[in-house]
């Protein structure tokens, strides 16, 4: 039973503005329209925010900033996909008919303006339930999701990658699976298993599974990690949060270098970014082991002064942190080779960039993330960039 009116109307204005899009040029005129819809919807009791964002997407059309396929695309995603998720109750389980509406009546919409471009749905939709899973508590949640949706999708769709509908298929189940399952041993909350999903999907399209294949080993190795001895961890006051279940924050801080590396190469075929993608995943697989493990062998040095300090300080290294850094460095990079994604030259890049890499981090951490300059996420995501920049132009040089 639908509770108020307002998404149901939001929805079929949504649905008249896809419909008659094609039909209105220029499209300032369309946008126009729309807006003065959405102006009357406005003062319908809950569709505040709904109307809002339609406002928004309407004018980034009007202005020319969307193509009319991400204009219609977006519609659908937002407001259609966020009536089901209200049909089904406005809980984590909503979000299974959100993803799958949203998909449905993205991609017919597009079809309908004469573009077929799944792997920008797929990309926006996961777009959408993170910003909904990250944004929840806040009234204007949709208005942010909006943009956020269009922005992303309009990238992509001037990107205009091409890729094999299979290929697109395999990337989703297995990036489908891993959610779920990840879901299920609570290795992330929402926002961070929708983030994750994000990742997973680019590095499948623009690279291949065995590039996902390492970046998970990256995270089983995390995982593990941050269970060692958690209670005694958390005894000391130094164990992560939340046990351990990571964010969007954390994923993206840890595999964002990575992923662009990814896409680099899809689009480019340049192997240097190979060496982005590993350089940068084994900084992070040895900086959150090192973090995790390394604490647990006794009272750290900071690494700006070598003074003792107590263990969880920011900057803090010990031999038994910096040992397991270089062993997560090593199997990362290793596996990569066994993989083929790279030879043993690039290997061994990797293994220096990841050891390099986990120390940035604790440079950084000992001085700007110390000073409040940076959070911890901050500081992950300038070591990995440390990490895979320093591991390209090794790559370049050699």
């Amino acid at each position: 039973m639908i509770r108020e009116t307002g998404p149901a109307l939001a929805t079929v204005l949504a649905l008249l503005g896809i419909l008659i899009a094609p039909l209105i040029q220029p499209a300032w005129l369309l946008s126009l329209l729309v807006i003065l819809f959405s102006g009357v919807l406005l003062l319908i009791k809950g569709t505040r925010y709904a109307s809002i964002s339609i406002i928004v997407i309407a004018a980034l059309y009007g202005l020319g900033l969307l193509s009319l396929a991400v204009f219609a695309a977006t519609l659908a995603i937002v407001v259609i996909g966020e009536f089901a998720f209200r049909l089904s109750g406005d809980r984590a389980r909503s979000y299974v008919p959100f993803i799958f509406t949203a998909c449905a009546t993205a991609v017919l919409a597009m079809w309908y303006v004469g573009v077929f471009s799944p792997l920008t749905v797929i990309l926006g939709v996961l777009v959408a339930v993170l910003l909904r899973a990250a944004l929840n508590s806040r009234d204007d949640t949709l208005m942010i999701e909006g943009l956020g949706v269009a922005m992303a999708m309009q990238l992509f769709y001037e990107i205009d990658y091409s890729v094999d509908l299979s290929i697109l298929a395999m990337a989703a189940v297995i990036t489908l699976v891993f959610v779920v399952l990840s879901y299920r041993f609570r290795v992330a909350d929402l926002s961070g298993l929708f983030s994750a999903a994000i990742i997973g999907i680019l590095l499948i399209v623009f690279a291949d599974v065995r590039w996902f294949l390492i970046m998970l080993l990256f995270m089983m190795l995390g995982s593990l990690a941050t269970k060692f001895r958690y209670r005694e961890k958390d005894a000391l006051g130094v164990a992560q949060s939340h046990g351990g279940v990571r964010g969007y924050f954390n994923v993206f801080a840890n595999g964002l270098v990575g992923t662009a590396g990814a896409v680099l190469f899809g689009i480019t075929g340049h192997p240097a970014f190979v060496a982005l993608f590993l350089g940068s995943v084994a900084s992070a697989a040895a900086d959150t082991v090192a973090s995790e493990i390394g604490v647990m062998g006794g009272d750290p040095y900071l690494i700006t002064t070598l003074e003792r300090v107590r263990p969880g300080t920011n900057g803090g290294v010990t031999v038994l942190g910096e040992g397991v850094a270089l062993a997560a460095a090593v199997a990362i990079s290793l596996s990569a080779w066994a993989l083929g994604v790279v030879g043993p030259d690039v290997a061994v890049i990797g293994i220096l960039a990841g050891f390099f890499g986990t120390n940035v981090d604790s440079l950084v951490g000992a001085t700007l993330e110390n000073k409040g300059v940076f959070g911890n996420a901050g500081t992950n995501l300038v070591a990995t960039l440390a990490g895979g920049i320093f591991a390209l132009v090794l790559a370049l040089l050699v």
